[in-house]
């Protein structure tokens, strides 16, 4: 956890010594200049245990821990016709540590595959007519691993209505991926290395609706509808999959998914210092898999510039038709896994944020105007539970 304090830090010195010498623009003056917005940093730690992992078959330690950190800059300008243009770029580092991974090759005490960072930069660009009340968005995005690499492209648009108290956004979103084919070391046909592993195709195609209302000064709701149809390689090559006769197969799937989820969110503002945020949302594919997930938060105003959010999810799901497990598959099935990813399970995910965006700037840096510590613990009713602690610093 040292590592996430110690990052954000380095990077608030930097932001500092920038906004030491960066002139406050106090005018109402719509300038042309590409001017720095916002930058955003998030550090977080993760951690989580169980003993379902899917690489021994079902089995075995989930041991794992994550570093993450994500620097997110926006830049704005106005062009000639009074348009608001919204430059992003944001760069997010992960490392990990995985016990089930390290499993692949069962004799290895630590191999190459017990830890992977993952770099994925993303760049936005979005331009907002204010008096019609439109915007046009444009994204870019990849993510590299050991074992995986992914190119993604995204394109919305969203229109208010005449009163401006609600919103229409359309977006569609896609993902062109490529899974390196690491098999089980006992299944491999012969020694390989990475060059030599083989690829397959992953691609994701995704379409969302979504629609915003205030219906008065206190209340607002959004409903939100998706489509994500997935082709293609959609198995891990190095989940094991043990049958009743105890042997051992390479996890075997469909080509071909349908994810539908549906949601609702709604916020209630009791007074100036309580909101009350829920959100619901239906899941269903055409691999059997449902699920419902029900979300509430509830941001406390201390005073004016300091504010506790509890929050509490609930989720649960049944199991997808592939799913079954360690040593319950048969020669029979066309389809298998052992992933208690697809299990029917119900989990708890709850804890608190503490946000913090004094006036005159945290520590009295006016320009760091938030910074947040949040903390959730999960837990699955499979024998399975993460904790999480992240810290977001804002500068404006």
């Amino acid at each position: 956890m040292k590592k996430i304090f110690l990052t954000a830090a380095a990077v608030f010195a930097l932001l500092h010594s920038f906004a030491q010498t960066t002139p406050k623009d106090s005018t109402g003056f719509q300038s042309r200049k590409l001017k720095l917005d916002e930058v955003n940093l998030v550090s977080s730690y993760y951690t989580q245990d169980g003993n379902n992992a899917a690489v021994t078959g079902g089995i075995g330690s989930q041991k794992l821990t994550d570093i993450a950190n994500v620097f997110d800059v926006k830049m704005v300008k106005y062009d000639a016709k009074s348009r608001k243009h919204t430059f992003g770029l944001e760069v997010g580092i992960d490392h990990y540590t995985s016990a089930s991974s390290d499993m692949i090759d069962l004799q290895a005490n630590s191999s190459a595959s017990h830890a992977d960072t993952r770099i994925y930069p993303s760049l936005s660009w979005s331009i907002e007519n204010e008096n019609k009340g439109t915007t046009l968005a444009f994204g870019l995005s990849s993510s590299t691993e050991f074992d995986y690499q992914s190119f993604g492209g995204n394109v919305s648009f969203s229109t208010k209505t005449k009163d401006k108290s609600g919103e229409f956004t359309a977006k569609l979103q896609t993902y062109l991926d490529q899974v390196t084919l690491i098999q089980p070391i006992e299944l491999r046909t012969n020694t390989m290395d990475h060059e030599r592993y083989g690829s397959a195709a992953r691609n994701t195609f995704a379409g969302s609706l979504s629609y915003s209302q205030i219906i008065n000064e206190r209340f607002q709701v959004m409903l939100l509808a998706d489509v994500v149809q997935q082709n293609g390689y959609l198995s891990l090559p190095f989940h094991r999959v043990y049958f009743k006769d105890n042997t051992v197969h390479q996890e075997n799937l469909p080509d071909s998914r349908l994810k539908i989820p549906l949601g609702f969110r709604a916020n209630y503002f009791i007074g100036n210092n309580l909101i009350i945020k829920t959100y619901y949302r239906y899941y269903t594919d055409n691999w059997g898999l449902k699920s419902h997930t029900a979300d509430i938060e509830v941001p406390i105003k201390i005073n004016s510039f300091f504010s506790i959010s509890p929050f509490y999810r609930y989720y649960t799901q049944t199991a997808a038709k592939y799913f079954a497990p360690f040593q319950t598959h048969t020669a029979a099935d066309q389809y298998y896994n052992s992933n208690y990813d697809l299990s029917k399970f119900s989990s708890d995910f709850y804890g608190a944020g503490i946000r913090f965006a004094p006036p005159k700037g945290v520590l009295g840096m006016q320009h760091f105007s938030m910074l947040e510590i949040r903390y959730g613990h999960y837990a699955k009713n499979i024998n399975m539970s993460s904790d999480i602690i992240s810290l977001n610093i804002k500068y404006k």
